[in-house]
């Protein structure tokens, strides 16, 4: 018995060996992509943020200093603090209204499919094309907004709407992408759960907070995560938006991301600083990233018993 028990354990070694192998296999053009498009540029981008370099001249080591510079003068706070305004304004709305629209294309109703693929339609399309397409809709003197209102509304001139106007935008843009995630959500509830609870007497209300936001954790997770990490790289949008000049006007569209664009290519080419604001962005967002994924890790149930 001892004999058969110690031939059988080179033989389990072997088995698990040669299954590790042919994980590993399968995962390589995977982790061959990431590592190529992911892990690799990201490296470049550090290492560039230690250095002063403007595309022409070779570049020169200066160490931290591109991040001192970040923090000593104001012009990143600045770009970070619009950012941060416009999530403010961009994500909870995006994600109320597209949970919204998901609760009512579940109901079913005639048409349904229509407006599902009507929804998403805007966010398929290419971000520049749209803010081109809306830009030219919000033209004080000739676009079809303010025809509508009849009145004349300098949409993306007036400092105090500018920052707004593209968080409609962008949010308009959004919610079919969240009202998709968040109808999935809702088809994987059991029907008896929710005709258990309105024959207990809950209604529209109590439903949605009682019933279908707990139950929709997992989903709100997914798409909050998403969702904040689009708003912080926002660009094209504004691009297209402020008719190539991210800022525009004033400086209260100059979200981080354009700042990281005006920064390398528009100022100077100052590759240096405008990877060492790149590499702060990131780092935000995985704090931020891992601070969501810690809160909803203790309130999120992924299965019914």
């Amino acid at each position: 018995m001892n004999v058969a028990k110690t031939s059988g354990r080179p033989n389990l070694r072997a088995r698990r060996r040669r299954e590790s192998l042919t994980a590993y296999l399968m995962l390589s053009p995977s982790l061959v992509g990431v590592g190529l498009f992911l892990i690799v540029p990201f490296l470049l981008v550090f290492v560039i943020s230690l250095t002063n370099w403007n595309l022409i001249s070779d570049p020169s080591f200066v160490g931290l200093a591109n991040y001192e510079w970040l923090f000593s003068g104001n012009a990143f706070g600045k770009s970070l603090l619009v950012t941060l305004v416009f999530t403010a304004i961009a994500l909870p709305t995006s994600i109320f209204l597209g949970l919204l629209i998901a609760i009512g294309l579940n109901r079913g109703l005639p048409g349904s499919g229509f407006f599902q693929l009507l929804y998403v339609l805007p966010w398929v399309c290419a971000p520049l094309t749209l803010g081109i397409v809306w830009r030219w809709m919000l033209d004080p003197s000739n676009g079809i907004i303010n025809a509508i209102l009849g009145t004349r509304i300098e949409w993306m001139s007036n400092t105090s709407i500018a920052l707004p106007t593209v968080a409609f935008v962008y949010v308009w843009q959004n919610i079919g992408y969240i009202s998709l995630f968040y109808l999935a959500g809702l088809q994987a509830i059991p029907v008896s759960l929710i005709e258990a609870a309105k024959l207990d007497g809950a209604g529209s209300f109590r439903l949605l907070t009682k019933m279908y936001m707990p139950m929709l954790r997992p989903t709100t997770f997914f798409v909050l995560i998403t969702t904040f990490i689009s708003s912080f790289q926002a660009f094209d949008l504004v691009y297209g938006l402020t008719d190539g000049k991210p800022g525009y006007p004033g400086g209260t569209t100059n979200l981080i991301a354009a700042n990281i664009y005006q920064t390398a290519f528009r100022g100077g080419n100052q590759l240096g600083k405008a990877s060492a604001m790149a590499v702060i962005l990131l780092a935000i967002i995985l704090v931020i990233t891992f601070i969501q994924q810690r809160y909803f890790s203790k309130r999120t149930v992924y299965e019914l018993d």
